[in-house]
Order: C-alpha cells, then structure tokens, then sequence
C-alpha cells in the first residue's frame, strides 16, 4: 500500500527531474565565422584616410562646428521615426515577457454563486471556486528555444533602432551641408549680379559718351538679367533643405528659418581621418549586427520546430471547492482536488511537422545568405565612399584653379574693355565663365564634405555601443 501510494509522487519528482535535466532538441546557435580577407580596404588609401583604429560613433565632432551639434542633438532627442524605432524596441521587449512567462506555472481562478430552483422544489444556493493549474515542463527546450528565439528578435530590433540612428544623423549632416551649399551659392550668385550691375553702369555710361553703341548696353542687360534668374531657384532650394532639415529634428517646417538668418561657413574637413579595417564593419554597421541576431533567432526557430516531434508534458492542478452556503465553501468536505502530470503527442499529422522543420531550415538558410550579402553591400558602401571621396578633393582642387583663373580672366577683360583693347563680348564671356567656375566651385566643396560624411554613414558611426537606446 505504501508503495502504491508513493508512486504518483515518483512519477512526479521523475519528471521535475526532466524539467532540469532535459536537453534541447535540435542545432544550437553558432554565430557565422568572420571572413579572414577583412583586414585591408581594396582602395589604397589616399587623401588623409587613414587605416587605423577609429572611434566614429560621434563623427559629427570632426567638424567642430556648434550649429551642426546642436542640430544632431535635436534630431536625436525629436525625430519621429527614431520615437517609433524605440517603441518597436519596446514591443520586442514585451514580447520576450511574454514568451519568458511560459516557464512558470499558470494560474487561474473561478467563481460562482447561483440559486437554483427546480420544479416545486425549494429554492436552493451553489457556491462553487475553482482553482487550475498549469506548468510545461521544458524537457525538449520548446520553451527555452522560444525565449532565445524573442532575446534574439528583441536584439535584432535594438539594432534596427541604431540602424535608423545612423541614418538620422547622416540625414541631419548632410541636410545641414545642403543648407551652407545654397547660401555659399546665393552668396555668389548676389556677388557676380553686383558685378555685372557695375558693368552695366560702365557700359551705359560709355554710352552716354559715345564711347560704347546700344548693341553692348542690350547685351549687358542681358548678361545681368540672366545672372539674377539664377537667384530665385537657389533660394527654393535653400527653403526646402531647411524645411527639410526641421522635419529631421522633430519640428514643424519653416522652425529654422530664423537659424539660419546668417549664413553658415561650410564644415571645414580635417587633413586626416581615420577609417578602420573592414573587419570593423562587421562590429559596427547596425544591418550587419540585425542581420546576425535575425540569423541566430531563425536559428532558435529550427529547434522549435524540432521539438514539436517529442511530446509535451505538462503538470496540472485542480483545486475545487462546491457547497450549498457560502459560509462553508471553503471547508474541508467542500474540497476536490486534482493534481498530476499530462502529455500531448501528435502521433500522426500527414508530415505537417517535417515539412515545418524544412521551412524553418530554408529560412534559416535564407537568413545566413542576408547576413553575408549584408556585409558585401556593406563593404561596397565604403569602397565606392572612399573614391567618390578621394576623387571629389582631386575636382575641387582643379575647380580652385579654374575659379582663379577666371577671375583673372573677368578682371583683366574688363579692363582691356576699358582701354578699349577689346571688344564687349570678351567682358560677358569672361563674366558667364567666372559665374559658372566659381558656382561650381561651391557645389565641389560642398560634395567633399557631404562625402566625408558618407563614407562615416557607410562606416555604420553615429551610435555608442554602451548607451541605452531607450
């Protein structure tokens, strides 16, 4: 009798057994190895980048310049799409509460209280509590899988949410480039409008002394009313990429105007950078870090599905209590009590479990070629960054002396004019030349410094590894 007895507490303590000793079925997590060919850039470096440790996750400091501060500090503190990065982090964080809480036992409790009158019968009371248990016992790793599975995915959103910083800080960067382009530009533009409206005065008062015919006085004319069509696009321009510039910060369009009511120089460029290997894209690019916790939770997923081969034991309890008066529904005569293991197996389901495990295979498989294509794109970013870069300081080198020799130009037909050495028509051509070297100029210096910060975008800087993202 005694050995009747304690064999339920047996089974009981056997399975708990289970619980803590089980093992998890199917593959466990191997992260992919890092290519070994990752420690030189293909582009031989060049125009002060260099390959050394590099510390990007606040690259904007480079430029030492306080309104491009402020702006990304804005950005970072108001910008809509990183306030729905951070909430997609804390909906991934829940769910992992969720999928965590399946390791403990659940809890659910019931009442009632009726009266029940049956034909001629007295009426009569039911009182009646019910309390149910249940626990899965984790034998085969379904549970722990389903938790990795989650801390993965809630990893994977993490770096999505850095992946989107990057990019807001780029955007702000180069918005802000944008904004110091056009007003370079109006501010050459004013500049070679003033100068052709002295050359108009000269023409016209050589005219008056017969000295220049109406055919010159119509051609400047010309030259300057051209000249100031070019204004009104620039300023276009200059408002969108400052309304633009508000939206990344959080505020309405229009907010910065009165920011920008004086022009601001554009981010000087430091001589020397430093720019890593590329091994260190593959601990800093945030699609890369998403691509690999993506892979590791489709990795959990198999096992998962694995586990859905073995059986499911679960231990259940039922406490029930029933009488006719609510004074004594909680004695000992009330009582019923139920308690005891369980198990569900699908013994037959036509190869739907198989099928699920080769799925999940494939999509795992799916998710290892993403990550390796996630670090080719990546590499490809940086290479093409680093000589549209280079090659971009080669043109505005070239630009500088073009500009100058322009202007040497302008002057020195102007004068010859004046001397009456020369006809008109060097003066206006001289003039278009040195407007358009000196407007091409301004876009070069402005696309050397948008590079820049390409290439640190490429690099995956703008974010810290130890801060909390929300």
């Amino acid at each position: 009798m005694t050995r009747k007895r304690n064999k339920p507490i047996t089974i009981i303590l056997t399975l708990l057994s289970l619980l803590w000793t089980g093992c998890a079925v199917g593959p466990d997590y191997i992260p992919p190895k890092t290519p070994t060919d990752l420690g030189q850039w293909q582009q031989p470096s060049e125009k002060g980048l260099l390959v050394s440790q590099a510390d990007i996750s606040e690259w904007w400091q480079v430029f030492e310049d306080p309104h491009l501060n402020e702006l990304v500090n804005r950005g970072l503190s108001g910008n809509l799409d990183l306030d729905i990065a951070r909430s997609r982090v804390r909906e991934a964080r829940a769910k992992r509460g969720i999928e965590t809480a399946a390791r403990f036992p659940a809890l659910t409790a019931t009442g009632s209280a009726a009266k029940v009158k049956e034909g001629d019968q007295p009426t009569t009371e039911l009182y009646a509590a019910d309390f149910d248990a249940a626990w899965e016992l984790d034998i085969f790793g379904r549970v722990s899988r389903r938790i990795e599975a989650s801390t993965a995915d809630m990893q994977a959103s993490i770096e999505a949410l850095r992946g989107v910083q990057v990019s807001l800080v780029a955007e702000i960067a180069l918005n802000y480039v944008e904004v110091c382009s056009f007003q370079n530009r109006i501010r050459v533009a004013e500049a070679n409008v003033e100068a052709q409206r002295e050359t108009l005065q000269v023409v016209t008062d050589r005219f008056d002394l017969q000295l220049a015919n109406s055919l010159e006085v119509e051609q400047a004319k010309s030259n300057l009313a051209s000249s100031r069509s070019q204004l009104p696009p620039l300023k276009s321009g200059l408002q969108r990429a400052m309304n633009r510039l508000a939206v990344l910060t959080g505020e309405k369009p229009g907010v910065l105007n009165d920011y920008f009511h004086e022009a601001s120089p554009m981010p000087v460029v430091p001589p020397e950078i430093a720019i890593g290997i590329p091994a260190d894209l593959i601990r800093r690019r945030p699609d890369i870090r998403r691509a690999e916790r993506k892979l590791a939770a489709q990795s959990e997923r198999v096992g998962i599905a694995i586990a859905d081969l073995y059986p499911r034991f679960t231990f259940n309890g039922t406490l029930q209590f029933s009488a006719a008066n609510a004074s004594s529904l909680f004695d000992s005569m009330s009582r019923l009590l139920n308690i005891g293991p369980a198990f569900q197996w699908n013994i037959f389901n036509a190869g739907s479990v198989r099928n699920n495990i080769k799925v999940q295979s494939e999509r795992q498989n799916q998710a290892l070629i993403e990550y390796e294509q996630a670090i080719l794109q990546a590499l490809e970013d940086v290479e093409n960054a680093m000589v549209t870069y280079a090659r971009e300081l080669d043109r505005r080198e070239s630009l500088k002396r073009a500009a100058a020799a322009a202007r040497k130009s302008a002057n020195l037909a102007e004068s010859l004019y004046k001397d009456g050495l020369r006809d008109f028509i060097y003066v206006l051509d001289a003039q278009r030349a040195l407007f358009a070297a000196e407007d091409r100029l301004a876009v070069s210096s402005a696309e050397v410094t948008a590079n820049l910060i390409r290439l640190y975008k490429a690099l995956g800087g703008g974010w810290k590894p130890e801060h909390k993202e929300i």
